[in-house]
């Protein structure tokens, strides 16, 4: 199982349906969950899923004539993901309460049925028509998508299966060791160093300026809607250049490499440090872990996860001998061999060694 994500080269009359359909979700989510609300203040029960579609075909379809104009998935899909927020908020505490949703905010809608991807960059959507993306779609068949509008821009996301699970490749290299760091990315233990890219660091001053301007315009303004999608643009550039240079390094690492040794990291942890919590969080950690895991899955490489509390920075590469080292400390010097190294490379090396032992 594979997926997909890609944006839409659509015309204004396109771009109104799938703003119409996005809006439909929006209201009957927002519509379910204020009944949501009413009903279990009264009757101390929440409806399912199923009795909100019916309601909302008596109640509120009658009244509203231009939910005839959009797919019926779309309303139907929003209240199913209003149940699995209420689920989520019950059995998982840090998800909080459901929120009502914002026009402008996560638009997004889903479609499923008479779905046909047609040849090179086209795609026939129920109730929309046939619709041009960017890249080429690869042909197989697709069940349902998604739909969402980021920074202006609307993309079209889904799953198909593949015919073969695995496509192992040529391997370089037998077991490399991978330390993600905020200095170096990724120090690898070939020798090879990624750099930190830092786009939010990069861009800061320019999201500060960008924020400032939505912020002195006045409320409910063209110029206000202006100045957002400006400022949207720019946190999409900051995320898509985070994207891209994980993406580059991990189908590096999976392709090339037949065992790969990383750290199991604490990143909910780490980013608790007000001092480093900005760094880290521009560094993509989890992020760099979720593409490793799937990526070599594809070509036929394994991914091994180190202890959590593994010392891979405290240990010598050479002779073993184990001391203590100060994240100030850059260059790892030991005290039984007097081997030097940089701190990184020293702790990929005992990364790579954890599965020779």
């Amino acid at each position: 199982m594979q997926s997909i994500k890609t944006k839409l080269k659509v015309n204004n009359y396109q771009k109104t349906i799938l703003a119409k359909h996005a809006g439909v979700a929006r209201h009957a989510y927002n519509w379910g969950l204020a009944t949501c609300i009413t009903e279990y203040k009264s009757t101390k029960k929440r409806p399912s899923a199923i009795t909100l579609h019916k309601r909302l075909v008596a109640e509120v379809k009658s009244q509203n004539p231009w939910y005839y104009q959009v797919s019926k998935c779309a309303p139907q899909q929003a209240l199913r993901d209003l149940e699995k927020a209420f689920k989520n908020f019950l059995s998982i505490p840090q998800s909080g309460f459901p929120k009502f949703k914002k026009k402008g905010k996560k638009d997004s809608f889903y479609l499923e049925g008479s779905i046909q991807i047609l040849q090179g960059n086209y795609i026939k959507l129920p109730r929309i028509g046939i619709v041009k993306t960017y890249e080429i779609l690869p042909s197989y068949r697709v069940k349902n998508v998604t739909i969402s509008k980021r920074a202006g821009d609307w993309y079209i996301s889904f799953k198909y299966d593949l015919e073969q699970e695995a496509n192992p490749t040529p391997k370089q290299r037998d077991i490399i060791g991978v330390d993600v760091g905020i200095n170096a990315l990724a120090t690898c233990s070939d020798g090879t160093v990624f750099a930190n890219v830092k786009p939010y660091k990069q861009a800061k001053k320019r999201l500060t300026r960008y924020q400032r301007r939505v912020k002195k315009k006045e409320p409910g303004s063209k110029n206000r809607a202006k100045a957002i999608k400006r400022l949207s643009k720019a946190h999409k550039r900051v995320a898509d250049i985070r994207a891209d240079t994980l993406h580059k390094l991990t189908t590096w690492l999976a392709k090339n490499h037949s065992t790969i040794v990383i750290e199991d990291l604490n990143v909910s942890g780490m980013l608790k440090n007000h001092k480093l919590a900005s760094a880290i969080a521009d560094c993509g950690f989890y992020e760099f872990r979720r593409q490793l895991t799937y990526k070599c899955e594809w070509y036929g490489s394994e991914l091994v996860i180190a202890d959590r509390f593994y010392p891979s920075s405290q240990i010598c590469s050479e002779c073993g001998q184990k001391q203590k080292m100060p994240l100030s400390a850059r260059t790892y010097k030991c005290s039984n061999c007097g081997f030097e190294a940089d701190r990184d490379f020293n702790a990929a090396v005992n990364l790579e060694n954890y599965v020779k032992k």
